[in-house]
């Protein structure tokens, strides 16, 4: 045996010796130097750099694709210099951590005006609460959870992402439970109490009649509903998710609304993709405040659909300038007067909405903003033929995933709804946005008005997309657009000859201050 497997040593030795042998005389058969040096110096003027490169594009190939290797959070500032939540994707290529791209996300933060000092205290440190948190759970469990896994695979990030998510959920659920218990375990039970004695009936007023009632009964205000509670930490779902989207993206030498609109077609290459229109603020309705009827929230302006993105902007400017030359001609308002019916004290109930509904729904769009903002809580509910509008803004914060957004989108689609893409409240100059209304084929993007850089940024990217659309040829016209009739009552009711054709309106007005469920 000892001499067998010698021999077999020696017979692998020679081999190799040979093999060396026959390496080098090719290289010097072929005199691979000089004609290395030839190329270099041929009329195509290769450099040393473009050699290498097209060798590494040539090995490339036959490389293993790029995985996830690390994912940052980082603590930022938003558009108004308050912070917010960034994030890093780093992937492996060629066994070498690379830094591919970034994204900012927007906070879901309403910013007060006039608002108390303790308000904008409490505020502020939960907002920094929200963003360090998230930056936390960026660094730690979430860059663990999604070592590995490939950029493209975006289904399955965003399950890890859900399932993470949930964990933190029922955390938070068993900690709040906990400190009930205990709350309720150290608060004495307090003694039962005598029942206070019934107020005395009102005095009479002279010269009333026994039996009469007040004609006019002031109706209270309806209280707002409840602030739907939000997870502190939980943008670094929706922040990951866009991040590994655009990661993607980057990889395949793509735009990321290419690689959004394959993941709403099952990875099927549409061969037009659509714009959408702008919904452009004009005009604020002024500031809410209690006792206050703000019905309309703010005036926007909708682009004639045959134009470009950039010529509507072009005819919205100069319709913008004379809005402000008529209000700075107009006169001051007078004042409010108390008298009248409920003194100005109305709060906007369902009722009303139903009733507005009713009579405007076939003139125009009634949008329902407040009712719309948590899509998840949507997505499980799997209905919104509930809610009395038009159509829902859409709108990617806090834990909402790419793959929630699909899912949105096509809810939406179903239920003949119009989507209208919107911006968070508290804004950055991240122009991700923009691709994703893009691919997900939403009617209207609403990006607010045409002022401050974070709002401009978004308009911009708007406008290279739809360049790189035309150029490409893939640039499509949809139907919808023209805005034929505006919800499907309207349509049965102008089939039955109940209603005339509607007009193609250019303006309409969203009313979202208080919208309503039914």
């Amino acid at each position: 045996m000892g001499e067998e497997g010698g021999g077999r040593s020696c017979g692998t030795t020679r081999d190799l010796q040979k093999l060396k042998q026959q390496a080098m005389e090719y290289y010097r058969e072929n005199d691979v130097p000089r004609r290395l040096e030839e190329l270099l110096n041929s009329t195509f003027y290769l450099q040393p750099a473009d050699v290498y490169g097209h060798l590494a594009n040539c090995f490339s190939k036959l490389a293993k694709p790029p995985t996830i290797c690390k994912v940052v959070g980082k603590n930022v500032l938003d558009g108004l210099g308050l912070p917010t939540l960034q994030v890093e994707i780093f992937c492996t290529i060629q066994n070498f951590p690379k830094n591919i791209c970034s994204v900012v996300i927007s906070t879901h933060f309403e910013v007060h005006e006039n608002a108390l000092p303790k308000l904008v205290e409490a505020e502020e440190l939960e907002r920094s609460d929200a963003v360090s948190t998230a930056v936390r759970w960026v660094n730690e469990t979430i860059t663990e959870e999604l070592q590995g896994l490939a950029p493209s695979s975006q289904a399955e990030v965003d399950q890890v992402l859900r399932t993470f998510f949930e964990s933190k959920v029922q955390e938070d659920k068993e900690r709040k439970e906990l400190e009930k218990s205990l709350e309720d375990s150290t608060v004495p039970t307090p003694s039962p109490l005598t029942p206070p004695l019934p107020p005395p009936p009102p005095a009479k007023k002279k010269g009333q009649k026994q039996g009469r009632k007040d004609t006019l009964t002031e109706k209270p205000i309806v209280p707002p509903e409840p602030v739907e509670p939000i997870l502190c930490g939980s943008m670094a779902i929706g922040a990951v998710s866009l991040a590994v989207a655009k990661t993607s993206a980057v990889l395949g030498n793509n735009p990321l609304y290419l690689n959004i609109a394959l993941l709403k077609h099952h990875q099927d290459q549409p061969a037009k993709l659509t714009m959408p229109l702008l919904m452009v603020s004009l005009v604020s309705c002024g500031k809410s405040s209690p006792g206050k009827l703000n019905f309309m929230k703010e005036v926007i302006c909708i682009p004639h659909p045959g134009l470009t993105a950039k010529q509507g902007v072009d005819m919205l400017l100069e319709i913008q300038k004379h809005i402000n030359k008529t209000i700075e001609m107009s006169p001051p308002p007078k004042p409010e007067t108390k008298k009248g019916h409920n003194g100005g004290k109305r709060g906007q109930d369902s009722e009303q909405w139903d009733s507005t509904y009713n009579a405007l729904g076939s003139k125009c769009y009634i949008i329902a903003g407040t009712a719309s903002k948590s899509i998840s809580k949507l997505l499980e509910d799997g209905n919104i033929g509930i809610l009395r509008c038009s159509g829902l803004i859409v709108k990617h914060t806090n834990q909402t995933t790419m793959s929630d957004l699909v899912e949105m989108t096509n809810l939406i689609d179903s239920k003949k709804h119009i989507a209208v893409f919107g911006s968070a409240e508290g804004e950055s100059s991240d122009d991700s946005l923009v691709d994703l209304a893009v691919g997900l084929g939403v009617r209207f993007i609403k990006l607010g008005g045409l002022s401050r850089g974070e709002r401009v940024t978004k308009y911009n990217r708007l406008f290279t997309i739809e360049e790189e659309l035309v150029q490409n040829g893939t640039l499509g016209f949809s139907e919808e657009h023209t805005f034929f009739y505006l919800n499907e009552e309207a349509e049965k009711a102008a089939m039955a000859g109940e209603l005339p054709e509607p007009p193609e309106p250019i303006f309409a007005t969203e009313v979202v201050e208080q919208s309503a469920k039914t």
